[in-house]
This record gives C-alpha cells, sequence and structure tokens, in this order.
C-alpha cells in the first residue's frame, strides 16, 4: 500500500516547546519537493511521548491538510493503553491520516497475547489501515514473528515497521506473511540490505535531513538495483549512524535546525544535543551533501 522512502517527521516547536505550525509547513513542502513517497506524523521522532492527545490530533490534522494530498500522511497513534490508542487512531482517521502507525505497548510489557489482542482489537473498531510497529529497544517488548503471522490475517492490518535491524527477522516475516502484509525497515544502517531482501519501504530519521538521498536509494533498492543503491547509500553511512549519537530525535532536530530548516526547540526531558557531539554531526551532514 505505501512504499519508498517515508520520513519519520519531527515536530518542529519553538524554543519554549510550543509547537511550530509555521515551521510544519516547511518541512511538509520540503518533503514533497524532495521526492518523500510517504510522511509519518507524530511518530517517535515526532515525540509523540510528550504531545498531549489534543496537540497529537492538531498535528495530524494540519499535516494532512498541508500535504493536500501529494502525498500520503500516515499518523502515529500508538499507545500502551489500548483505550487511548483506539481514541488517537480515531481521530487521525477522522481528520484524514491515509493509515496509522501503532508501536507496540511499552512499559506495562505485555505477553504476546495481550499483543496480539491490543492491535487485534483497535484494528477492529478504527476501519484505517494501520501498520504495525516494533521497536524493543524502546519499547521493552518484542512483537515475535509469528505474532505478526497472527495479526497478518486481520484485513486492515497492512504492515509492519520493524526497527530491529535484524534481517533474518525481516526475512522471516516476509515470507510467513506474504502478500497479506508488507514489511517495512525501520532502521537506516540495514534499510538498503532490507529492501532487496523485500521490504517494501523505509520509516526512516535520516531522510529527515536527506529527503532527496533516501528517495533514490530506496527507489534503486526495490528495483533491485544494488550497485546504484549501495552508491547513493554509501555517503549516508556515517549519517545513519550519527543520527543515533544522542536519543533519537535529539541529533536529527539538531541536524534540521543547522540546516536552518526549523527552531532548536525540543521537549523536557529530551535536551539539544551536547556539544560534544555537534562537530560529528556536521561533518556527518557535510559527507552526505545536505549542509
Amino acid at each position: 500500500m505505501f512504499h519508498g522512502s517515508m520520513v519519520a517527521l519531527v515536530t518542529p516547536m519553538m524554543a519554549d516547546g510550543s509547537i511550530d505550525m509555521d515551521g510544519l509547513a516547511k518541512l511538509v513542502e520540503f518533503h514533497v519537493d524532495n521526492g518523500t513517497d510517504a510522511i509519518v506524523s507524530v511518530g517517535t521522532t515526532g515525540e509523540s511521548a510528550t504531545l498531549d492527545q489534543k496537540e497529537h490530533c492538531a498535528v495530524i490534522k494540519r499535516t494532512v491538510e498541508l500535504a493536500k494530498g501529494r502525498v500520503p500522511i500516515i499518523a502515529g497513534t500508538g499507545a500502551n493503553s489500548t483505550s487511548e490508542a483506539i481514541e488517537l487512531t480515531r481521530c487521525a482517521m477522522e481528520q484524514g491520516a491515509d493509515a496509522c502507525l501503532l508501536v507496540t505497548p511499552y512499559y506495562n510489557k505485555p505477553t504476546q497475547e495481550g499483543l496480539y489482542q491490543h492491535f487485534r482489537t483497535i484494528a477492529e473498531a478504527v476501519a484505517i489501515p494501520q501498520i504495525l510497529y516494533n521497536v524493543p529497544g524502546r519499547t521493552s517488548v518484542d512483537m515475535l514473528p509469528e505474532t505478526v503471522e497472527r495479526l497478518s490475517h486481520i484485513s486492515n492490518i497492512v504492515g509492519i515497521k520493524e526497527a530491529t535491524g535484524d534481517l533474518a527477522r525481516a526475512k522471516t516475516i516476509i515470507d510467513a506473511c506474504g502478500d497479506r502484509l508488507d514489511l517495512y525497515t525501520g532502521d537506516d544502517a540495514t534499510a538498503m540490505e532490507c529492501i532487496l531482501l523485500g521490504a517494501k519501504g523505509d520509516i526512516s530519521v535520516t531522510s529527515n535531513v536527506a529527503p532527496r538521498q533516501m528517495h533514490e536509494m530506496c527507489a534503486a533498492a526495490q528495483a533491485g538495483d544494488r550497485t546504484r543503491a549501495e552508491a547513493l547509500n554509501q555517503p549516508l553511512d556515517i549519517l545513519h549512524q550519527k543520527l543515533f549519537l544522542e536519543s533519537n530525535p535529539i541529533p536529527v532536530k539538531w541536524a534540521l535546525y543547522e540546516m536552518g530548516l526549523i527552531h532548536e526547540g525540543i521537549r523536557l526531558p529530551l535536551t539539544p544535543l551536547a556539544e560534544q557531539y555537534r562537530d560529528e554531526l556536521r561533518d556527518a551532514l557535510k559527507q552526505a551533501g545536505v549542509l
């Protein structure tokens, strides 16, 4: 249903942490102009953890309005409360999002059966297409391939963002789910290889700052052109790593600020990128040709 380079968009903020809707408009145009294949609004990179429900829905609504149908909008609507996830998912559908991205419930550490029932309940409650999101490094819960396969039989569960970076696991899910469910990587460092294995695209942090390069790399990998994909990915290799010098989205927000695209605002408990890492990230941006 979706494919290619899908940006996990930051939520631009002013210095006081208030949401910068003018900055959001600038970012949406930046991605439309540079060929980004879909925009994920208010996911992990969009600081979903510190936006309240009203803000969350407002950012999704405004992103849909700004896109004007030129690029699909996937709304991050996951929560560790099933009822809250249903509310956010329903809100996203009402605001015109094309699909929702739902992270595994964090902190309360459900069982595999609990994960199945959580996502099944949301899918049955809200008819919008839904993409599962497995990122155990952030949530402390790992949704196993057999649970994904069970969920793939639910008609409006259309994909999974698998962010472990484990290529063997990605291949297992692709083989088990077939055409019922698309796999997207959430790990930029292994994205090229994952797409060459059969993933449909990359829900990407790097594409915030290098959208054209990521779009072209993903397209080459989808076409099975390893030589071109490697040539496009090589200048981005170090950037994929340096964008995680501190917890995401700290480095990528600083990078966008350095590029003149957003203000420096970020919400506590996250803080701006530490001074000691700035030269490293600046050099990686230059090597990638975006600064």
